[in-house]
C-alpha cells in the first residue's frame, strides 16, 4: 500500500473519536511499526495530527500561530467561573498538605487556589502549570520542580505527551488535580493530551485528591482519565448531588464538602 493511502486510512480511523492507539493502527494497516511511525511523523509535520503517549490525535484546525491548542475552556475564561467555590476548595485542599512534604499539583483554575495557603509549609511542589509557578515564586521556602515539554499557551501549561522521561525523578505522596467533568464513568478531561499527562501523574501518586466545584458533576462528556475508585479524596462544594455523593462514597472515595 502506498504511503498516501496509509495516511488517508490513518486520518479516517481518527475521525470517530479524534484519537487512535498505536496498537489499533498496527492492526488496521498492513505495515511494519517502523513504517507506521514514519507515516505519523509525516502527518505530524504537515500539521494533520499530534503524536501523544500511546497513539495519535487529530489536530484542532483552530491553531494559535501554528501551535497546537488544547480542547476545553481557556484558562483566562475558566478562572472567573465559580470563583468563590474554587477559592474555598483550594483552601481546604491546602490543609491536607503536611509541612515539608512533596506534592504534585496539576495545572487548573481550582488547583491554583491552593497556592496562597501553602506559604510557610516548605513544600516541594512538582507542577506543570506556569500559573502555579508564578503563584508559588514569592514563597521562599517552597521548592518548585517542572517537567520538560511544550508550552500550551491557552492554559499556560507544560505538557510532554511523548513519555515518562520528561518528568523529574521525584516522589510525591499526594497529587492534587482538577477535571473537566466527573460522572459515574469516571474523571474526564476535554483533551487526550491532558489525559496522557495526568495518567503519568496518577501513576506516581500514593494519594489522588480531586478538586472540583459542583458544576463539574453536571456534565459527563470527555475522555476518561481514571475511574472513580482511583480517587482517594474529592474536595467540592455543597452543590454536589446526593446520588453522586453516594456513588463516590460507595467506591471508597472520601468526599469533603466546603
Amino acid at each position: 500500500m502506498h504511503a498516501t493511502q496509509r495516511e488517508e486510512q490513518i486520518l479516517e480511523a481518527l475521525k470517530p473519536s479524534g484519537f487512535i492507539t498505536y496498537r489499533a493502527l498496527e492492526a488496521l494497516l498492513d505495515a511494519s511499526p517502523a513504517t507506521i511511525r514514519r507515516d505519523l511523523t509525516r502527518l505530524e509535520e504537515h500539521g494533520r495530527i499530534v503524536r501523544v503517549h500511546g497513539g495519535a490525535k487529530l489536530v484542532d484546525e483552530d491553531k494559535d500561530d501554528g501551535r497546537f491548542r488544547l480542547a476545553g475552556t481557556p484558562f483566562d475564561q475558566s478562572i472567573t467561573q465559580n470563583l468563590a467555590a474554587k477559592r474555598a476548595i483550594g483552601k481546604a485542599a491546602a490543609q491536607l498538605c503536611e509541612p515539608g512534604e512533596g506534592v504534585m499539583i496539576d495545572g487548573g483554575t481550582t488547583t491554583l487556589q491552593m497556592c496562597p495557603h501553602l506559604a510557610g509549609l516548605d513544600l516541594q511542589v512538582l507542577t506543570n502549570s506556569l500559573h502555579i509557578v508564578n503563584a508559588l515564586l514569592p514563597q521562599a521556602g517552597t521548592k518548585i520542580l517542572l517537567p520538560s515539554g511544550a508550552l500550551f499557551r491557552e492554559q499556560n501549561i507544560i505538557l510532554a505527551p511523548a513519555g515518562e522521561e520528561s518528568m523529574p525523578r521525584f516522589h510525591a505522596p499526594k497529587l492534587f488535580m482538577g477535571a473537566a467533568a466527573v460522572g459515574p464513568q469516571g474523571v474526564m478531561q476535554a483533551d487526550v493530551v491532558l489525559v496522557a499527562a495526568e495518567r503519568r501523574l496518577i501513576d506516581r501518586a500514593e494519594q489522588v485528591i480531586l478538586l472540583v466545584d459542583s458544576t463539574k458533576f453536571h456534565s459527563s462528556s470527555g475522555t476518561i482519565v481514571c475511574e472513580l475508585d482511583e480517587i482517594d479524596v474529592i474536595v467540592t462544594d455543597a452543590g454536589i448531588g446526593a446520588d453522586m455523593r453516594r456513588s463516590l462514597e460507595a467506591v471508597g472515595v472520601e468526599v469533603r464538602i466546603v
